[in-house]
C-alpha cells in the first residue's frame, strides 16, 4: 500500500528551495550546467532549469545520461546490449556541473553518473541534487543539495512521481 509523503505542492516548493540553494553555492549561474540522470532525474533538471530562468533570466544548459552501462550491480553481458550514447549537446569542461537525480539510495547511481560525465570532459567541479535522500549508502556519496531527506527502512520503497511520465506530481513511500 502506497503512503503519499509529499505532494505536488511540497515538491515544487522543495524543487524552489533547491533551485535557490544551487544559485547561491555557485555563487550565480555562470559556468553552470545540470545534468540529470534518465529518466525523472533529467525532469528535475529541467524544472530546476526552468527556476533558474525565472529568478535569473539565463538559460542553463540541461543534459541527460543514462548511467545503465556504468553500473557496477549489472552483469557484462546487460551492459553489452546497452546503447553507449549520451545527450549531452555541450562540453563538461570546465563547467560547474550539478548532477540531479530524483532519490538517492546506496549512491551506486551517483559512482555510475560521475563516470559517464567524467567520460566526457574534466568539470570544474561538480555538485549534487536529489529530491529525496532516503540514506542506506553503500558508497561515501553525499548530496549538496536535498530536497527532503526521508529515512527509509530496507524493505520500502520511495517512489517519485512527475506529471512528464507519471500524470501526477508527488511522492509515495511503499513495502517492497
Amino acid at each position: 500500500m502506497a503512503k503519499e509523503i509529499v505532494d505536488a505542492i511540497s515538491l515544487k516548493r522543495a524543487l524552489m528551495r533547491m533551485t535557490y540553494e544551487i544559485i547561491e553555492r555557485n555563487k550565480g549561474t555562470e559556468n553552470l550546467v545540470l545534468i540529470g540522470i534518465k529518466t525523472r532525474g533529467l525532469y528535475l533538471a529541467q524544472r530546476i532549469a526552468k527556476n533558474l530562468k525565472n529568478l535569473e533570466d539565463v538559460d542553463v544548459p540541461v543534459g541527460a545520461i543514462d548511467v545503465s552501462q556504468y553500473r557496477d550491480d549489472l552483469p557484462e553481458s546487460e551492459k553489452e546490449k546497452m546503447i553507449h550514447g549520451q545527450q549531452l549537446d555541450f562540453d563538461v569542461t570546465d563547467k560547474n556541473v550539478v548532477v540531479v537525480d530524483d532519490v538517492l539510495f546506496t549512491g551506486r547511481t551517483i559512482r555510475a553518473a560521475l563516470d559517464a560525465i567524467m567520460d566526457q570532459g574534466r568539470p570544474a567541479k561538480i555538485n549534487l541534487a536529489v529530491l529525496i535522500d532516503r540514506g542506506h549508502r553503500e558508497l561515501p556519496i553525499r548530496p549538496d543539495f536535498i530536497g527532503k531527506n526521508i529515512p527509509t527502512a530496507m524493505d520500502e520503497e520511495v517512489k517519485v512521481s512527475m506529471t512528464e511520465v507519471d500524470d501526477k506530481d508527488g511522492i509515495d513511500i511503499m513495502n517492497k
